[in-house]
């Protein structure tokens, strides 16, 4: 397992982190067996948004033990008063089924406390004027909620929310067909996706990744839009390769599933190449560097997608991105003007003038 530290709270994360979707429909005892070799595993970061409230006592059981050495999202405004998922931002109902979480999991603090499903502007009104933001806020101060998180498929929405200051984690569904405009989540252009996730790596605030998958659909190429499969290991990859994300969080029902995803750490570089997205992104994707470094190897040894990544940051103003960058073994002004790069790049960047353009920007 590889790990990634949130700059807002210092937590170490793993990138392969759980989510608890479907949980509910494995048989208790191997449930209870699966979230425990998930940790054992290496993965520490849950999120509890699930389907049925029979989760939390699952995960009371196999992980109280080691409460201290994970991290759970728990959702206010996701209820379990009644059992299954519910909706409700109704503020009595929420304290109801917070605090039934709590006695379930077996703990009394939560590590980030969600701002669940803001959707549209109407949620974030909601949620304030109920009183459901001012209760979450009360939990943190008496140190009950740790952090505060939020959780969005709406680029417009999530930047709202991130405008108070108050978010140190987001959730936010990222893969390539949301990306690229196809799907029920594909909330946004394809430039206001990318300015969300340049954002929350330029403040600091973690991405923790749902559907990555596009529930399941990019895994079939009878239901991907695309019309032809992408593995779960080109999924991994594309996500954990966008700025700002810490771990990506797939539904898992069984410790055979949790094999799976843990066998991306064995996979060969060609076994990971996303690139043929390149071949479905839309007009207004192309000639924009998604970091993909299929371009590599570079003749001159330069990392290309990381010299992208810390100039298109650099310019929203993020000066960490400038010190990593002149920290580089190799920057743009290596660049040697091969054009190897060039000829292989799936979304057709000038990566030639793009060097010259980035090693003026930094003078270096």
């Amino acid at each position: 397992m590889k790990y990634r530290v949130n700059r807002k709270t210092g937590d170490r994360i793993s990138e392969i982190g759980m989510g608890t979707a479907y949980l509910h429909e494995t048989e208790k005892a191997e449930a209870v067996r699966t979230v425990r070799y998930a940790f054992e595993y290496g993965i520490n970061y849950f999120d509890l948004a699930c389907s049925d409230g029979i989760i939390f006592k699952i995960f009371g059981e196999a992980l109280h033990d080691v409460r201290d050495k994970v991290m759970y999202q728990i959702h206010f405004g996701a209820d379990y008063t009644k059992g299954a998922y519910g909706w409700s931002l109704d503020l009595e109902t929420v304290k109801r089924s917070i605090a039934r979480q709590l006695k379930d999991l077996g703990t009394d603090y939560i590590d980030y406390g969600f701002i669940h499903c803001q959707d549209k502007l109407s949620d974030w009104q909601a949620f304030q004027k109920n009183g459901v933001l001012d209760y979450l806020l009360s939990l943190k101060k008496q140190g009950v909620v740790r952090h505060i998180a939020m959780g969005s498929h709406t680029p417009s929405v999530a930047e709202q929310i991130l405008d108070t200051g108050l978010v140190e984690m987001m959730m936010f569904s990222i893969n390539p067909a949301y990306d690229y405009q196809h799907g029920d989540f594909a909330f946004g252009e394809v430039e206001e996706r990318n300015r969300l996730f340049r954002r929350c790596e330029k403040e600091g605030i973690g991405i923790s990744v749902m559907k990555p998958f596009s529930g399941g659909q990019l895994l079939r190429a009878e239901t991907s839009p695309f019309g032809q499969a992408l593995t779960r290991y080109q999924c991994i990859r594309y996500a954990l390769d966008k700025p700002g994300v810490l771990t990506i969080l797939p539904g898992v029902r069984t410790v055979e599933e949790i094999d799976q995803l843990l066998a991306y750490y064995d996979q060969p570089d060609e076994a990971l190449d996303y690139s043929i997205v390149g071949t479905f992104a839309p007009p207004q994707a192309v000639g924009k560097c998604v970091y993909c470094n299929h371009c590599e190897p570079c003749p001159a040894g330069l990392d290309i997608g990381t010299i992208n990544k810390f100039y298109d940051l650099a310019r929203i103003g993020d000066e960490m991105a400038k010190e990593h960058y002149l920290a580089l073994d190799k920057t743009a002004s290596d660049c040697i003007g091969c054009g190897h790069c060039n000829a292989r790049c799936p979304f057709r960047v000038d990566q030639v003038s793009r060097m010259r353009e980035i090693a003026e920007y930094f003078g270096k």
